[in-house]
């Protein structure tokens, strides 16, 4: 334990000089990606969204391959899941609201 306790200063160094450049990189990052929408983001949302409802009602996904169906549907249900547990964890359980 006390060989543990004289190396200690020098493994919090050595993860201080490692961890530093990838939590630079890592804030960089999160700044852009998690930051929240702008107002100038908000017109450009409605025209992809207004594109997606035209393309539905086109029926463009008839076209696409099964590579592009497969990876579309994944994130789909990836999205689906992510909102199922945000639900799970607004409400405090996995049964029905406390009401």
């Amino acid at each position: 334990m006390a060989a543990l306790v004289k190396k200690l200063p020098g493994l919090i160094a050595t993860a201080k000089e490692v961890g530093t450049p990838k939590l630079m990189t890592f804030w960089k990052y999160a700044k852009v990606e998690l930051a929240p929408p702008s107002p100038a983001d908000i017109p450009v949302a409605i025209g992809d969204l207004s594109t997606k409802i035209a393309n539905a009602q086109k029926q463009s996904f008839r076209k696409w391959t099964v590579n592009q169906a497969v990876v579309n549907t994944v994130v789909g249900l990836e999205v689906a899941c992510w909102f199922f547990i945000g639900e799970c964890i607004g409400k405090g359980s996995l049964g029905g609201y406390q009401v």
